[in-house]
């Protein structure tokens, strides 16, 4: 299975987005006990607009005490699709952010994304891991503008693609690779050990009221908390509405998964993998491919997950958040 350090120097690439959300709220934590150095977030348009999900990551930078983490601007495409804020509201925070403090950040005078993954990557080559939980316009859009700088990342990894269960935005197609499918191909194609955490183990990671109040106990006056009820309570709600969760209570922290990887390995199981983007099918764009044949011919460039410890997984996930929670004045 692929190793990561215990210490990692992350720049986290997302479209906030609810599950988002608590993948930025994780990562302050481990900041925050010393087990992370988070470089930069680069944010990406996806569950909504560049301009929203730049204002949500600030605003959620701001909550959990890293306002100073730079904060980049998303590339746009051409053609954008439909966005998903149906499931994540108006503003991708469960149209909570008139709840929350202003953006701290300036859309107007932040760097692009790309720019700050190519001047990141290339200050400190081999040092820092991408946690990549958008679309992958970004860092299709820094490998297209500085060829080979991908490769200068300590480590790549995705939460994206469906292999053995259907798609969650088509029958064939999971939402990050169906956005930007021709991104998601440059992606693949542009290393050898790239890490996957794909829809067939996070449609697993159910997060309940139950796990919400565990986790708001140590503090639960505190702004955070707050907005973590109400945030959970209205995720819960469109998980149910478009039948996400098999009719259980909760909803699904996909992107969550990157960070169990890369904090609590023993989570998870693994298979080597050459994976493949359909771009061009008129039902199947999005699809990710797995060719089991013969890796001989069609070398891998991916760790794929397999399965995941959903109980130990959230354990983990409780006691860091709460333990961030606990910081709050």
């Amino acid at each position: 299975m692929p190793v990561s350090s215990n210490i990692p120097k992350i720049i986290l690439d997302t479209d906030p987005g609810g599950d988002d959300i608590f993948v930025l709220l994780w990562l302050q934590s481990f900041a925050k006990q010393g087990l992370a150095e988070l470089i930069a977030v680069t944010t990406a348009g996806g569950n909504v607009s560049t301009e929203k999900t730049f204002s949500s990551a600030s605003r959620i930078l701001g909550l959990g005490g890293l306002a100073e983490v730079e904060v980049g601007r998303g590339v746009t495409i051409a053609h954008s699709p439909n966005d998903a804020s149906h499931i994540h509201g108006n503003d991708g925070m469960g149209n909570l952010s008139s709840q929350l403090p202003d953006a701290i950040h300036s859309y107007e005078m932040a760097r692009h994304s790309d720019d700050l993954l190519i001047d990141r990557l290339n200050a400190m080559p081999g040092e820092i891991t991408i946690v990549a939980i958008a679309p992958l316009t970004n860092l299709a859009a820094a490998e297209k503008k500085a060829s080979g700088v991908l490769r200068k990342a300590k480590e790549i990894i995705i939460m994206g693609g469906a292999f053995s269960c259907p798609g969650n935005i088509t029958s064939h197609a999971e939402f990050n690779v169906w956005f930007d499918p021709e991104a998601a191909e440059i992606v693949l194609n542009s290393r050898c050990d790239l890490v996957i955490t794909p829809l067939d183990i996070t449609r697993r990671l159910i997060f309940t009221r139950e796990v919400a109040q565990s986790i708001v106990q140590s503090n639960p006056h505190s702004e955070l908390a707050q907005f973590l009820i109400s945030l959970c309570e209205f995720m819960i709600g469109t998980a149910l509405e478009y039948r996400e969760t098999n009719g259980i209570s909760g909803f699904l922290v996909h992107d969550a998964a990157t960070l169990g990887y890369l904090f609590y390995p023993e989570t998870m199981m693994w298979k080597r993998a050459r994976v493949q983007i359909e771009t061009r099918g008129e039902w199947t764009r999005g699809q990710t491919l797995i060719d089991d044949r013969n890796l001989a011919k069609q070398p891998a460039n991916a760790w794929v997950a397999t399965e995941v410890d959903a109980a130990r997984f959230f354990t983990s996930l409780i006691e860091d958040l709460k333990t961030l929670i606990s910081m709050q004045t």
